[in-house]
């Protein structure tokens, strides 16, 4: 690991540990932890979240099918878990959402396209399970802030594109994929590498000779109208609010349905969604929300 993505992960950890000091999971929430969807013992692990009902003055686990969110985190590729956005993603539960908050394998041990394998992993369990789940597979979300994304925006298009599919080898499953949220992302690997270089955090993931994968970075260049929907926002006081316009202006421009919102102020910071005491946070969460149940019962979805 470079010395500034270990620099860059101990500073994430005790913000985070801080962020979330005296937080718990709702008692509305069922959340059951670590499960196993692939290989790695230490990474292929998820945890899946929905909310309680109240029948009867008792609170009961009803098995109804819900619409599925599955949250890629952030961290640079080289950090980050799904015990740091246990909080967020049962926030969303609460909202009558099925939740998958999962872990993916980190740079620098896992270079590209170790993420991008897990969330199809991940999102093949989810098909595998759906069945003995409180899950509808067909109305499938995806959520990524920072890196996560990335992640999140590069799948889309796999998951739309056939042709960016084999070029990353990678076989969707066959849940229907609504809608995208991305919050505080940069989405331009290629345009990351031109004008910033290979170094840091990018490096550890894409190897100090990113230009070996080819094609397989130009993601945007395979996204078309069959694209899924995109709720992007980000904050006043993020260092990469100004990735957000041009992103939707972009999406737009290939004829995606789009929507993008800057919210707070200054203090406002990177990720500032998954923090579940700061005002902006429940406007923000609540917004993406609205966006993604215009998308639930269209008969007329291309993106699957």
């Amino acid at each position: 690991m470079s010395f500034s993505s270990y620099v860059f992960c101990r500073m994430c950890d005790k913000s985070d540990k801080k962020r979330d000091m005296g937080l718990v999971i709702p008692d509305t929430v069922e959340y059951v932890r670590n499960i196993s969807y692939g290989e790695n013992k230490k990474y292929h692990t998820l945890d899946i979240c929905w909310p309680k009902y109240v029948a009867d003055g008792a609170v009961d686990v009803k098995r109804d099918k819900l619409p599925v969110i599955i949250s890629v985190h952030g961290g640079g590729y080289v950090y980050g878990s799904k015990e740091v956005y246990q909080f967020y993603a049962a926030s969303l539960a609460e909202k009558g959402f099925a939740v998958v908050n999962y872990n993916y394998r980190l740079a620098p041990k896992y270079k590209f396209p170790a993420p991008l394998e897990d969330l199809n992993g991940v999102i093949k369990w989810l098909w595998d399970n759906k069945e003995n789940l409180p899950v509808d597979s067909e109305k499938v979300f995806l959520v990524g802030d920072s890196a996560g994304a990335q992640i999140a925006c590069q799948y889309g298009a796999i998951y739309s594109n056939q042709e960016y599919e084999k070029i990353m080898g990678i076989e969707k499953p066959k849940v229907t994929l609504r809608a995208l949220g991305l919050c505080c992302g940069t989405y331009d690997l290629k345009k990351q590498l031109t004008e910033g270089g290979c170094k840091g955090a990018l490096r550890d993931y894409l190897t100090k000779n990113p230009l070996k994968y080819g094609e397989k970075l130009n993601a945007l260049e395979y996204i078309t109208k069959d694209y899924p929907p995109v709720y992007l926002f980000s904050s006043k006081g993020d260092f990469l609010m100004k990735e957000c316009k041009p992103m939707a202006e972009f999406l737009s421009g290939r004829g995606v349905p789009c929507e993008y919102k800057i919210y707070g102020n200054e203090q406002t910071g990177h990720v500032f969604h998954v923090d579940m005491k700061n005002e902006f946070a429940s406007k923000a969460n609540s917004d993406q929300l609205k966006f993604f149940k215009k998308f639930l019962d269209r008969q007329d979805c291309i993106w699957h």
